[in-house]
């Protein structure tokens, strides 16, 4: 009994036990959780703030006493990585930068390399540098975010989008990296990044990988630089080339698939597709989100494969202990919070606004988002710039341009023959 109630404490479980708090805040009282103030002005922003750094130091507390991981000195520890996170998030909501799709998590690693690499990090503030716990429970949330009626929206032809993208991508880039000299797990992290949804796909498949934290900070750089461009090639492109093959209603069709299987982030998304029409921006969002419930089952093959491999390197077979042994536990958490959420909102339980729409798990989506850009703060702080320019990094950079072109030239193939010639004959 003692040996099993010490595996419930390992880092992936406590994760999950703290996530669980979190996502009752969602549930039950959505209203009253306050969202990261996009300015830092008034006494409203403040409280807001001190809200949420309460929730934060205490599942940290918490969340180490149940790991036996020393707690003294994380207040003040906790208070800087938090500030840094902070002035990452206010930033990343200016409504400039909102527009070009950068994410909270690209600052936060920037502001963490700056003080990493301009001054001395001091013992007080080691402490809550605690990425790897942040993540697993950024990961959890994430979780309540991605639900099945998204899949059901697309029907049956988002659904074969996403499946045959996601696979035909992620094989692709894993191929292509490996063949540039990109380590194994690197190549995974990377792979689930361009083929499947951007930043929260990079996290997921590099806690289950167990993939250099240096190397994940510089992917998610990559993946959010590189989706600027993509935001307004995308359209571009569209108008260009689907007028001369379809019909303006298909089109539009056409156009929103292709922009929702190869834009990485669903702001990204969003922007996109909005430049071609509303009925672009509604198919979209939905293949992109059809594409991103497919991060639990890209993690379960990448759990299943590493099951196969021994500590040598060699090959094992893949008997059901050693596959529970090697998958990420928290990724059990992510599934769950993501049926509870779906069979919720299918239910109507979520609070509806003043127009009766059903609020959507906002609240968990935040949750996500603040735990992420706490967790990259500290994998800034825990690296330094030369290793950013490395060898290694630079053919990382040519792999996932190489997979983002892949990733242009069949999402369009499939868009085409789906929405362009199966579903107006299905119809």
């Amino acid at each position: 009994m003692k040996k099993f109630i010490e595996k419930l404490r390992v880092e992936d479980w406590v994760a999950v036990w703290m996530s669980i708090p979190l996502l009752l805040l969602a549930i039950l009282c959505p209203k009253e959780i306050p969202n990261v103030p996009s300015t830092l002005i008034g006494e409203v922003a403040w409280y807001n703030i001190a809200i949420l750094f309460i929730i934060v130091l205490i599942v940290l507390y918490v969340g180490c006493m149940l790991m036996g991981r020393p707690v003294r000195g994380m207040l003040p520890s906790l208070i800087t990585v938090f500030a840094i996170s902070l002035l990452a998030q206010v930033v990343a909501k200016i409504p400039f930068i909102k527009e070009y799709g950068f994410e909270s998590v690209f600052f936060s690693v920037i502001f963490g390399l700056l003080v990493r690499n301009l001054w001395h990090i001091p013992e007080w503030m080691k402490p809550a540098i605690q990425g790897e716990f942040f993540i697993k429970i950024g990961v959890v949330c994430l979780g309540a975010t991605i639900l099945f009626s998204d899949v059901m929206k697309s029907g049956i032809f988002g659904l074969i989008q996403a499946c045959l993208v996601v696979a035909a991508v992620w094989f692709f880039a894993f191929w292509i990296s490996r063949r540039k000299g990109v380590d194994e797990r690197s190549a995974m992290i990377l792979s689930s990044g361009v083929s499947i949804c951007g930043v929260s796909a990079c996290i997921t498949a590099a806690r289950v990988a167990g993939g250099d934290d240096k190397k994940l900070s510089y992917i998610v750089s990559l993946v959010l630089i590189i989706v600027v461009p993509m935001i307004y090639l995308m359209p571009w492109l569209a108008s260009i080339i689907l007028p001369h093959l379809f019909e303006p209603a298909i089109a539009q069709e056409v156009a929103g698939a292709w922009i929702g299987g190869t834009v990485d982030t669903t702001s990204g998304v969003v922007a996109s597709s909005e430049m071609v029409g509303k009925e672009a921006l509604s198919h979209a969002v939905i293949i992109k989100g059809a594409q991103n419930v497919l991060i639990g089952g890209v993690a379960f093959f990448i759990a299943l494969y590493l099951s196969t491999r021994s500590k040598t390197g060699s090959s094992q077979k893949p008997s059901l202990s050693v596959v529970w042994e090697k998958f990420p536990k928290f990724i059990l958490g992510f599934i769950a919070a993501s049926l509870v959420f779906s069979l919720l909102q299918s239910n109507g339980y979520f609070i509806p606004d003043e127009k009766g729409k059903l609020l959507e798990p906002g609240v968990a989506k935040m949750f996500s988002t603040l735990f992420f850009s706490l967790a990259f703060v500290c994998i800034g702080l825990d690296t330094r710039l030369k290793e950013i320019i490395s060898k290694e990094n630079r053919n990382l950079l040519k792999a996932f341009l190489s997979a983002q072109t892949f990733n242009i030239i069949i999402t369009f193939i499939i868009a085409c023959c789906l929405f362009g010639i199966l579903k107006p004959l299905w119809a």
